[in-house]
């Protein structure tokens, strides 16, 4: 699929696909990034497609991501009407403690090497799965899960030594 097919699909399509998911969700923001998850879907595919076909496949994405995204929502907010918060009064202490660990860890992520630093955030703070980092960095899932491994040692080893 070439650069200017896509934009007339994407040009003829994204209303009606944005629509669709507004109808089901109610919510217009997440209509529109579910549709835009859609046509990246079908960019990333490059499926060659014919035209009569193109408006039920965009459909069916657009329909399974929306479903997609509702399970995982579902799931978090079961788990967070399980998970019982148990809030004891911090003493100065405490916090002291926590605020020299955070300043501890923001240096060892400094200190840690460019590349295990980029997969431990993408994982930790993109909440990003191996599999998609290593796509994003066209790497390997074993080349992510060892950058990982030597991330989480690092740390450790740094939080400790610091202590």
């Amino acid at each position: 699929m070439t650069q200017q097919d896509f934009k007339k699909i994407f040009d003829q399509h994204f209303d009606a696909i944005r629509s669709y998911i507004y109808y089901r969700s109610g919510n217009s923001e997440l209509a529109t990034d579910i549709a835009q998850d859609t046509f990246m879907r079908l960019w990333e595919k490059q499926m060659k497609l014919e035209n009569h076909k193109v408006l039920g496949l965009l459909y069916k994405i657009a329909g399974n991501l929306f479903v997609d995204r509702y399970r995982r929502e579902k799931l978090e907010l079961d788990y967070k009407n399980r998970f019982e918060f148990r809030f004891k009064e911090n003493t100065p202490e405490d916090q002291l403690q926590y605020k020299e660990l955070k300043e501890r860890y923001e240096v060892a992520l400094v200190k840690m090497p460019e590349k295990q630093r980029t997969v431990f955030l993408m994982s930790r703070k993109d909440e990003l799965k191996y599999h998609e980092i290593a796509e994003r960095l066209e790497l390997s899932v074993k080349a992510v899960e060892k950058r990982m491994k030597h991330a989480l040692a690092f740390l450790k080893d740094e939080l400790l030594v610091s202590k």
